[in-house]
């Protein structure tokens, strides 16, 4: 009941809040819990009124706690926002630079340390550019700009993880 009743307290409070919306963002992570008091599901809400649910891996020892594999684990949501981040600055980039872009994928792999805070040390994102007539320089510029100016979410993770891109253009 004081659960609830303090969540009740801080959506109001934030909903009145008249700050910045480009400098403020606002998220609830609620935990799904069972009623048997097990498992680590949590849902998310995003302050634009999106929900992402995230789980844990099963626990690696009895007794320990653990997910049921149900959903991403919160830092797969981590490098997956990364990605999302870069590959909007990608597209916007090379459609201001007026390239028929067509399609952008981006693939990320990365390695974590061994102990906590087990953060990224490592992580290295593949793009996949296709379009008409792409400009292999602009869409080389567009990559490094994501990853030197624009993209805040890699620009994070840069503080402990040594970043790496490589793109491939594909026409069509």
């Amino acid at each position: 009941m004081a659960h609830a009743a303090a969540r009740r307290r801080f959506a109001a409070q934030t909903t009145d809040d008249t700050q910045d919306e480009v400098n403020c963002m606002e998220c609830t992570v609620q935990w799904m819990q069972p009623a048997a008091g097990e498992g680590m599901a949590f849902v998310a809400t995003t302050g634009s009124g999106h929900v992402i649910v995230m789980d844990g891996a099963p626990a690696s020892r009895p007794g320990e706690p653990g997910g049921h594999n149900l959903a991403p684990r919160p830092m797969e949501t981590v490098l997956a926002g990364t990605g999302g981040c870069t590959a909007y600055d990608v597209v916007y980039i090379l459609k201001k630079a007026r390239q028929d872009v067509r399609d952008c994928s981006v693939r990320l792999s990365a390695q974590r340390a061994a102990t906590d805070p087990k953060v990224f040390t490592s992580i290295h994102m593949h793009f996949v550019v296709c379009g008409k007539g792409l400009d292999p320089t602009k869409v080389e510029r567009a990559v490094a700009l994501s990853h030197e100016k624009y993209c805040s979410a890699s620009a994070m993770l840069a503080r402990t993880a040594t970043i790496t891109t490589s793109v491939e253009i594909v026409e069509g």
